[in-house]
């Protein structure tokens, strides 16, 4: 998808990042019977933010580097929410599940492309 003001751009981080959420919501709900959708956009956003940073400082390492910001992705959900790690990391899995159903029906319509802020991989 080419973006091509600051208000576009703005539009698309926002609408992607509440899609993100979305996942996180549903992750969670199941998961641990938590069902703030407010929540789940502050999670998303937080867990954006230390992938792009993981990311950034070790993600040039093969296979360590994507691991690690995936451990800090799940860290921020495990920090969030109730339940241990293993609860963290069934949210971030049924997040991404998630997104990319809706991103794909939303694909499909033409609507969007495919991807999302504040899921990993989406």
């Amino acid at each position: 998808m080419v973006v091509s003001s600051p208000i576009a751009s703005a539009i698309v981080f926002i609408v992607s990042l509440l899609i993100g959420a979305l996942g996180i919501y549903a992750g969670a709900r199941v998961i641990v019977g938590r069902g703030d959708y407010d929540h789940a956009i502050v999670t998303a956003l937080i867990g954006a933010v230390v992938w792009a940073i993981v990311g950034f400082v070790v993600g040039w390492i093969p296979l360590v580097g994507p691991l690690l910001a995936l451990l800090a992705y799940v860290a921020v959900i495990n920090w969030r929410y109730p339940g241990d790690w293993t609860a963290a990391a069934m949210i971030g899995l049924v997040a991404w599940v998630t997104v990319l159903i809706v991103l794909y029906a939303l694909a499909v319509l033409g609507v969007t492309g495919f991807e999302a802020v504040g899921v990993p991989g989406a």
